[in-house]
């Protein structure tokens, strides 16, 4: 079966090359589409370097409407029976499209996922504050206790896809949990190996955390937004944060909490007042 690979970028020049060139490893043939969300640096100069090299590359441009948004574009515009969504700061083991996608070729499921996520800079202090923030102490990104079924999909049936009309649109940070929401079902596990970048400046942590603010917490009810606010205010993040910089003995995690939550706290307020939800 035709696999088709499909990349949302946004402001993602420092990470590009290293995914399409992990990618062009793959034991797997595949179809790879870039879909740039209307970046700001220089992803756009870089990626049609890229397609000048590599005739095979499909670049796309939209607006500024999200990662959502853009994956919809390429999957329009896809060719395979096998869509594979990854993003333009991962890369992978040179087996992981092959081992994804079996399952599906198969016919023993209709989607996948992995949870064998490493983070791929672990040797950065802001990457690993951002891991011990979400509880997780070595250099994985999803916890080991992690079900083996995702509402997250990597890869999936074009024609499931198309059936429920792909991802929402303006979901924001929780756009590729949309998927499976509409199809009702989860992805199944495989053992496909990936690597991730976790932001890796307390600039990057910041423009994440209010990402995340903007959108992650506007579907839930008033008390809920309420409560959030207090959670992610100063009194309580920087008592947080003492305590973890002890819990993890790492004494920036509470300059790391303090940006993260702040960002946080800025979008979550942004998002009330109907700021841009988009990255």
């Amino acid at each position: 079966m035709k696999v088709s690979v499909i990349i949302p970028s946004f402001n993602e020049e420092q990470n590009i090359v290293e995914c399409i060139t992990s990618l062009g490893q793959q034991t797997k043939p595949h179809e790879l589409i870039i879909v740039d969300d209307c970046s700001t640096d220089d992803t756009v100069a870089t990626l049609k370097r890229l397609h000048f090299l590599n005739s095979k590359l499909v670049l796309l441009q939209q607006n500024h409407l999200g990662p959502g948004a853009a994956r919809n574009m390429g999957a329009k515009q896809s060719t395979g029976e096998i869509l594979v969504f990854v993003d333009a700061d991962m890369s992978f083991a040179p087996d992981f499209l092959e081992e994804l996608v079996g399952p599906i070729e198969d016919a023993r499921t209709k989607g996948t996922f992995t949870r064998i996520e490493y983070v791929k800079n672990w040797d950065n202090v802001w990457a690993r504050c951002w891991n011990y923030n979400q509880g997780i102490r070595i250099n994985i990104r999803i916890p080991q206790n992690y079900p083996n079924t995702s509402p997250v999909f990597r890869a999936i049936l074009k024609s499931e896809f198309i059936r429920v009309g792909g991802f929402e649109h303006h979901a924001g940070w929780t756009d590729d949990w949309s998927l499976s929401q509409k199809l009702n079902y989860k992805a199944t596990e495989t053992p496909a190996v990936c690597f991730h970048i976790n932001p890796k400046t307390l600039i990057e942590v910041f423009i994440q955390a209010r990402w995340v603010g903007k959108n992650t917490f506007m579907s839930r009810n008033i008390l809920t937004i309420f409560m959030s606010l207090i959670k992610f205010s100063f009194p309580v993040s920087f008592s947080v944060g003492i305590c973890k910089a002890i819990i993890y003995r790492q004494p920036k995690f509470l300059f790391f909490k303090l940006i993260h939550d702040l960002g946080i706290y800025l979008g979550l307020t942004s998002a009330l007042s109907g700021g841009h939800r988009n990255k």
